[in-house]
C-alpha cells in the first residue's frame, strides 16, 4: 500500500520562526531607532555609526542570551514533566491507562474505542503518547535552546546591518530622514513576509509592524532631539 505525502504544517517552523523574526525586527528597530535618537543629538556622523555598531553586537548578544535562557527554561520544564511522567508509568501503569483513555473520550472518542487506543499506544510507546496528549510536547513544538539563541542572534545582527549600512552611506544632513524612511521599509516588508510564513493576512502584518516602528523611532529620536537641546 503506497505511503501518503506527507504534510508540511507551518507549526513546523515556529520555533526557528518566532525566534528569527523576533530577532530580526529588533534588529531593524533598536538600531534604527538608536541611531536616530544620537543623531537627533546633534552628534557627529563618525559618533553615530559608532553607537549603531555597538548596538549591533549588544543587542546580539543580548538577544542571543535571552533566547537561550528563556528556551533553555522551558526545556528544563519540559525534562522534569517528562521524568514526572516515567515515575507515574512505573509506579501506577494502570492508572496512566485510564487517565490517557479519559483524554481520548473527552475528545469525543467512545470509551472502548478510547481504552483500544490507549492500550495500543501505550504497548508501542507509552511516554511518547503521555507527552504528546497529556503534556501537549510534540517533536516540532519542542523547546531548542541553542537554535533559538543562535537564530535570533544572526537575524538581530541582519536586521540590525540595514539601516546601519544606510547609516554608513548617507550624509549627516539627511541621516534621520532616510534612516527613518528605509528602516520603515524593511520593517513592512518583514512584517509582511512573516506573515505569509505563518499563514497570516500580509497587510495586517506589514502595518502592525510599520505603525509599533514608527512609534519607537519617533520616540526615540525625541528624547535625541531633547537632550541635544539640553546641551
Amino acid at each position: 500500500m503506497p505511503v501518503g505525502k506527507r504534510e508540511r504544517h507551518r507549526t513546523g517552523r515556529i520555533g526557528w520562526l518566532r525566534a528569527a523574526v523576533l530577532g530580526a525586527n529588533d534588529g531593524i528597530l533598536s538600531t534604527a531607532s538608536l541611531v536616530l535618537g544620537v543623531a537627533a543629538a546633534r552628534a557627529t556622523h563618525g559618533n553615530v555609526l559608532v553607537a549603531g555598531v555597538a548596538g549591533l553586537v549588544a543587542g546580539a548578544m543580548s538577544m542571543a542570551a535571552g533566547e537561550y535562557v528563556s528556551v533553555h527554561s522551558q526545556a528544563d520544564t519540559e525534562r522534569a514533566d517528562l521524568a514526572l511522567e516515567r515515575a507515574e508509568l512505573k509506579a501506577d501503569d494502570q492508572g496512566e491507562h485510564k487517565e490517557l483513555m479519559a483524554i481520548y473520550v473527552a475528545r469525543g472518542l467512545d470509551p472502548s474505542l478510547a481504552k483500544q487506543v490507549a492500550e495500543q499506544l501505550m504497548a508501542h510507546d507509552a511516554i511518547g503518547a503521555h507527552a504528546r496528549d497529556e503534556l501537549g510536547i510534540s517533536e516540532n513544538l519542542r523547546a531548542r535552546p541553542i537554535q533559538a539563541a543562535l537564530t535570533s542572534a544572526g537575524s538581530f545582527a541582519v536586521g540590525s546591518a540595514m539601516p546601519l549600512l544606510v547609516t554608513a552611506i548617507t550624509p549627516a544632513a539627511a541621516l534621520i530622514p532616510l534612516v527613518s524612511g528605509t528602516s520603515l521599509v524593511f520593517l513592512a516588508l518583514l512584517g509582511g513576509l512573516a506573515a505569509r510564513a505563518g499563514g497570516a493576512g500580509v497587510t495586517m502584518g506589514a502595518i502592525r509592524v510599520t505603525f509599533w516602528g514608527a512609534l519607537a523611532m519617533a520616540l526615540t529620536a525625541g528624547v535625541g532631539l531633547l537632550f541635544g537641546a539640553i546641551a
